[in-house]
């Protein structure tokens, strides 16, 4: 990488880490400039306008989400391997966001009623997730893993209902044992659909 892009993304990395603890509301050229001990017309040549910065962050979060989570989980054989290699992958993921916070669950908060380029971008992205779990899901009832008769939306709706709530307890309500029930929650809800 040349000069210009290793500084970018430095600036990218302390802005998903602001990003993840202030949410993409907080995030502020003025704010990354002080703490990369830059000026702000630094931080602003490598990124157009504010907005410009929050859609690269969020960017950089689908990336290494995807390195995390989904690429992982598609190496596992298709059906309930692979489904139960996302949701394992997953939870993983969101204990360790436990100390710093989900930018999809803070971004839907913050812009579930604010139309715009961030809102489209996180909705594109978290609608691609939750098509992934569907297909893995649809292929774990094709390859007789689960019952013919289950409802593969409903499923998902269940798996990301869990997520959610192990980060609202685990964040907000710091309550212990939190990403172990999700665990539990999602066995059980495996076990009720098996065949």
């Amino acid at each position: 990488m040349r000069k210009g892009e290793m500084t970018r993304a430095a600036i990218l990395d302390v802005a998903l880490d602001l990003a993840s603890r202030d949410g993409l509301e907080g995030l502020t050229i003025g704010l990354l400039a002080d703490k990369m001990n830059m000026s702000k017309s630094g931080v602003f040549a490598h990124f157009g306008s504010r907005e410009d910065l929050q859609l690269e962050v969020l960017k950089l979060y689908h990336r290494r989400f995807e390195q995390d989570v989904f690429y992982p989980s598609i190496k596992e054989p298709r059906g309930l391997p692979r489904l139960r290699a996302m949701f394992a992958h997953w939870v993983k993921r969101v204990s360790i966001e436990i100390a710093s916070g989900c930018i999809y669950i803070s971004g839907a908060v913050e812009y579930d009623d604010r139309p715009g380029p961030i809102r489209e971008e996180l909705v594109s992205m978290v609608g691609a997730w939750q098509s992934a779990l569907l297909r893995a899901a649809q292929q774990a009832i094709e390859c007789g893993h689960l019952k013919a008769g289950t409802d593969a939306q409903q499923l998902v709706y269940e798996m990301y209902g869990l997520i959610l709530a192990v980060h609202h307890d685990a964040r907000f309500l710091r309550i212990p044992g939190s990403v172990e029930r999700a665990s539990v929650g999602f066995n059980r809800l495996i076990e009720n659909h098996q065949s």
